[in-house]
């Protein structure tokens, strides 16, 4: 519903929720669905407006006005022919806004720009034009959907809020997470896939640093099915939590907690 409408109202949809819930793949499964173009920004600290909108290419420019050394141009002939779009390079969101057909902008992890770069964006998001100086102002050929995603390291601008339609998505319950793992891991046996989300479940209980998402639970299983394996023993999940937990403190002291794990799960060690 919240896609639906963020199409049909024309608004960009923010998404928040932990990281590796799946936030990014609405924008892929839509770019799928609708059979048009993803172009991704991701976002990171220190990200500014040139690093996401636009570059001159230096390096060609020095080149053609070396190979123009011998033609009569005037300066200003010279500097319209090199600031003109066959030498400009095309970051995420002038590539979204020019491209000869609709796209889907994914402006993935906005939380971890800054919040002038997020002040920005809300100007290209309200007119849907850039102003280049050396060229003057590019209009939109097509509207693109846009899809943001947070991961709430930092508190967003209510402006930027104003501006989406909202959509939280929170960890998966374990009917949506044995779904899941069943379509996105081919060949998985159906009691492996059981005991996967159930310990899943339980290690999300505990007091983690980092809480595995339904990322970190496609890994495992595409890993155990990989080493044909059809049950989930002890023994396995010990060798095997480093694909879960990517923190050593969290493995720590999922280590310690183990068999409380495998009570609540009911695994017990393969009999001979």
């Amino acid at each position: 519903m919240s896609v639906f409408l963020a199409i049909r109202l024309g608004k960009p949809l923010l998404i928040e929720g932990p990281a590796g819930v799946g936030k990014t793949e609405v924008a892929k499964v839509l770019s799928r669905g609708l059979h048009l173009k993803l172009v991704r920004m991701q976002c990171y600290e220190g990200l500014d407006a040139s690093q996401a909108l636009y570059e001159w290419n230096y390096q060609r420019q020095l080149l053609h006005l070396k190979i123009e050394e011998g033609e009569q141009h005037s300066i200003a002939e010279k500097e319209q022919t090199i600031f003109s779009e066959k030498f400009l390079l095309k970051r995420p969101l002038l590539q979204a806004i020019t491209d000869t057909e609709r796209t889907v902008l994914l402006i993935d992890e906005i939380d971890r720009a800054d919040e002038e770069f997020e002040s920005f964006l809300l100007e290209l998001l309200s007119d849907w034009q850039i102003t280049i100086p050396e060229i003057g102002t590019i209009e939109a050929n097509y509207k693109p959907i846009v899809v943001v995603t947070s991961n709430r390291v930092r508190e967003l601008s209510e402006a930027l809020r104003r501006r989406c339609l909202y959509l939280y998505i929170d960890y998966p319950t374990f009917d949506k997470e044995l779904s899941i793992v069943t379509d996105k891991v081919p060949g998985i046996n159906q009691l492996l896939a059981k005991q996967i989300c159930q310990f899943m479940a339980e290690v999300r209980e505990q007091r983690l640093t980092k809480v595995p998402g339904i990322a970190e639970t496609l890994d495992w299983a595409t890993a155990l099915v990989e080493m044909h394996f059809d049950h989930l023993d002890p023994e396995i999940v010990e060798q095997t939590l480093g694909v879960v937990l990517k923190d050593w403190k969290d493995l720590r002291r999922t280590q310690m907690s183990l068999s409380e794990l495998f009570e609540k799960t009911g695994i017990t060690p393969k009999v001979s």
